[in-house]
């Protein structure tokens, strides 16, 4: 199983921040994601946790669990499911289940020398966490965007955007691009550097700005994996954000371990 775009994958889980309504969760360990999905009839489980820090107010996941499964050739299923907090500068702090997340990854062209990989990745947000104690929107959400890929040698960029939609009375729709360059520094190392943009999605609370991230996966074997970013507002409102995840891959074949047919019994 390549293990290459992890550092690239699915929108720190999006501003990193479940108790802000318009944050839609992403792809470990950055927030801007590419089009490449998960290979066909293999896995991807996640156990992660991530926290953002706007203001005084404290919010993130402990922990979230994301699967990824390659469904189909260049066709990857996605879900994220988390257990959220939010603990601000007074008052009560919650924790509980946050907003569920399904999604559906499609790379519609393929890279080559002279083209980059392009894909889509729409994903809904369920509404599963209680907006009264800022753990979830409390309404559906949904974000469609455009990501495209090129590679050269130990190098790789990706990036692009796409459109918010956020139905909650009284706040808007939103805008998100961003881009990563990422090198692939040892055989078992990859680092990179993230910068991207959100634009405003609630007239009450100053969620607009540019961000940035800075991030690496780490394999620790075929199967298992480490990954780890962490960055700040460049201009808005996140005075710090972190991800951390141990991930585990894995194809179909895990499956059919010890499924062969028992010998006959002595007569």
């Amino acid at each position: 199983m390549q293990t290459k775009h992890r550092l690239p994958v699915a929108i720190l889980s999006a501003v990193l921040s479940l108790g802000i309504a318009g944050t839609v969760l992403g792809g470990p360990p950055f927030v801007t994601d590419d089009p490449e999905p998960v290979d066909y009839q293999h896995w991807e489980f996640y156990i992660a946790s991530m926290h953002s820090k706007m203001g005084g107010d404290w919010s993130g996941t402990a922990p979230h669990f994301e699967v990824n499964y390659g469904a189909a050739p260049d066709l990857q299923l996605h879900l994220i499911a988390p257990l959220a907090y939010d603990s601000p500068p007074a008052g009560a702090a919650y924790y509980g289940l946050g907003d569920i997340e399904l999604g559906a990854k499609y790379r519609f062209i393929q890279e080559t020398n002279g083209w980059p990989q392009a894909g889509i990745f729409p994903l809904l947000e369920v509404p599963a966490g209680s907006a009264r104690h800022n753990l979830g929107n409390g309404h559906a959400q949904a974000f469609l965007p455009l990501w495209v890929q090129k590679s050269w040698g130990s190098w790789t960029a990706y990036g692009g955007g796409g459109y918010g939609l956020n139905f909650v009375s009284g706040q808007g729709n939103w805008g998100f691009a961003g881009a990563v360059l990422q090198k692939q520094v040892l055989a078992n190392v990859l680092i990179g550097v993230e910068v991207y943009h959100q634009t405003a999605y609630q007239t009450d609370f100053p969620n607009q700005g540019t961000a940035f991230n800075a991030g690496t996966v780490i394999d620790l074997s075929e199967n298992h994996h480490l990954l780890f970013s962490a960055g700040r507002s460049l201009d808005g409102p996140i005075g710090f954000q972190c991800y951390v995840a141990w991930q585990y891959t894995f194809d179909n074949t895990l499956f059919h371990l010890g499924s062969r047919a028992r010998p006959a019994a002595a007569p």
